[in-house]
Parts: C-alpha cells; sequence; structure tokens
C-alpha cells in the first residue's frame, strides 16, 4: 500500500501553503526549485513545518482540502503541535 503526504509549508512572506504528495522529498525539491505550485514559486525560501501521513490517496485529498480551509489561526496551531526535525 502506497504512502501520502499532506504538507504545509512556510513561504518567505510568511504564509502558509497546504498540498499533498506520495512522494515528499521530490516535492520539496519541485517546491524549492520554482517548479512546483505557482503560489510558491514568487514566495521562496520556503520552510517545511508540518507533515501528516496517509495510506489512502483520497483521505490524504479530503485532509489537504480540510487544511486549506481552516484559517491561519488554526493552520498555526497545527504547526506548532509538533516538531520536525
Amino acid at each position: 500500500m502506497d504512502n501520502y503526504f499532506v504538507y504545509i509549508l512556510r513561504c518567505c512572506d510568511d504564509s502558509f501553503y497546504t498540498g499533498y504528495t506520495k512522494d515528499i522529498d521530490a516535492r520539496l525539491e519541485l517546491h524549492r526549485k520554482g517548479a512546483g505550485a505557482k503560489y510558491v514559486r514568487s514566495r521562496l525560501p520556503l520552510e517545511l513545518v508540518y507533515l501528516e501521513q496517509w495510506m489512502e490517496r483520497s483521505m490524504a485529498m479530503r485532509r489537504e482540502k480540510e487544511i486549506k480551509k481552516l484559517p491561519r489561526k488554526k493552520k498555526e496551531e497545527l504547526v506548532d503541535s509538533i516538531t520536525l526535525s
């Protein structure tokens, strides 16, 4: 079974970008090269600040949509709830 990741990036303007992917390392590299989402391209550099793992693509997509609808304060709470190293 595959793994899918839902992630939040903090952009250089302190905005958040939420996405999902099957390969988090490859996706981050695309973002950092400016080849990822248009939103992120003009807001480099960026930092991965939140990551969740899901077993099903549909669940990851649902969670991504859920997070995108959250107000900024709730996204900040999510980010503050974990430590990425």
